[in-house]
């Protein structure tokens, strides 16, 4: 009896062991990490351990294994001389019931909710391990791939997203978010202006009594001015506010032109993370999207960017649209002949 139960007892506690601190180890978050960094000795090496995870992992499920098979070995052995054979599948089935309870469902939970306590240890045992198995390691070294790719890490992180999501650890909004980000910096400027078609210009001419008259209600906070009769002429764009602020002290008796700022130019093939930083870095919030051949595009604003990023349309109670580029489409449709659409 006292063999069938150190084997079967040995066998189990390492097991145990094995289960416990992989599941500290695989569910170790940044949080954690820089927790440790602040209050463990052993945070060195547990950040080496979960950045190179392969080794660890393969040392704990080395051993697990064998500690199992050894372990059913030598118990089912014992087992055969002591109990009577009609008892003994029951004996197995009972003790094949016991082995997953305790050395796989029960660790797993405990290392899971107590990862950052357990971590420590895990680092002590794990290191001790491959110690012990270093011709496994240096397998490894030479059988895994040098780094992972940028793309991979890209469509993980997107799959992290849905997955906090369906977990209820991040709300919809916050996965959108993150999904969002991710694919910025694959989306040209094209795909989120304003396009020509629908642009909202005013030539320079105008006064600003005329605008107050006509346009005030238009919705736009900063709007691009055309030299002469051509809307392609556009030079400058004038804010809304020095409108309202000219007509306020002037009556009426300037012309936007005099009220003229520089707009932005860029390509229309510029990545919007670059554009961004020139936003950033120019303080500015418009931009005139042109080709190489400085043919005009559209307009694209600081506010398409953060619409892109958020997934969804600022829009106001002056708005007649919600998506410019929707109704430059639904504007071309109509001039299609009939038998074309």
């Amino acid at each position: 009896m006292i063999t069938l139960l150190a084997y079967a007892s040995i066998a189990i506690a390492i097991s145990f062991l094995c289960a416990l601190f992989k599941a500290v180890l695989v569910n170790l978050s940044p949080a954690n990490l820089i927790n440790l960094e602040k209050n463990s000795r052993y945070a060195k090496n547990i950040r080496q351990l979960h950045n190179n995870m392969e080794r660890p992992l393969a040392a704990l499920s080395v051993t697990n294994t064998l500690a199992l098979t050894f372990g059913a070995a030598g118990a089912g052995a014992a087992a055969i001389q002591m109990i009577e054979s009609h008892y003994l599948g029951l004996f197995l089935i009972g003790l094949g019931l016991m082995v997953v309870f305790i050395s796989q469902i029960l660790p797993k939970t405990i290392g899971m909710i107590f990862r950052a306590t357990l971590a420590p240890l895990m680092s002590i045992y794990c290191s001790l391990l491959m110690t012990l198995m270093k011709p496994v390691n240096w397998i490894i070294d030479h059988l895994k791939p040098s780094e992972q790719s940028a793309p991979e890490l890209r469509a993980e992180m997107h799959a992290m997203a849905d997955w906090g999501e369906e977990a209820g650890v991040l709300h919809g909004d916050e996965s959108e978010l993150v999904k969002n980000m991710l694919k910025f910096r694959d989306l040209g400027i094209i795909e989120v202006m304003t396009p020509r078609s629908v642009l909202f210009s005013l030539p320079e001419g105008m006064m600003t009594s005329e605008y107050m008259t006509e346009y005030t209600d238009s919705g736009f906070s900063r709007i691009p001015v055309y030299r002469g009769e051509d809307p392609d002429n556009i030079d400058g764009f004038v804010m809304k506010t020095d409108i309202l602020m000219a007509q306020n002290k002037d009556g009426g008796s300037k012309r936007l032109g005099s009220l003229k700022r520089p707009l932005m130019a860029v390509l229309e093939n510029e990545s919007l993370p670059k554009l961004m930083s020139r936003f950033l870095e120019k303080r500015s919030h418009i931009a005139m999207v042109v080709t190489e051949y400085g043919d005009i595009r559209g307009i694209v604003t600081l506010e398409d960017m953060i619409e892109t990023l958020l997934g969804r349309e600022i829009v106001d109670e002056s708005d007649e649209a919600v998506d410019m580029q929707q109704k430059a489409r639904d504007k071309w449709a109509h001039r299609l002949p009939a038998n074309a659409a």
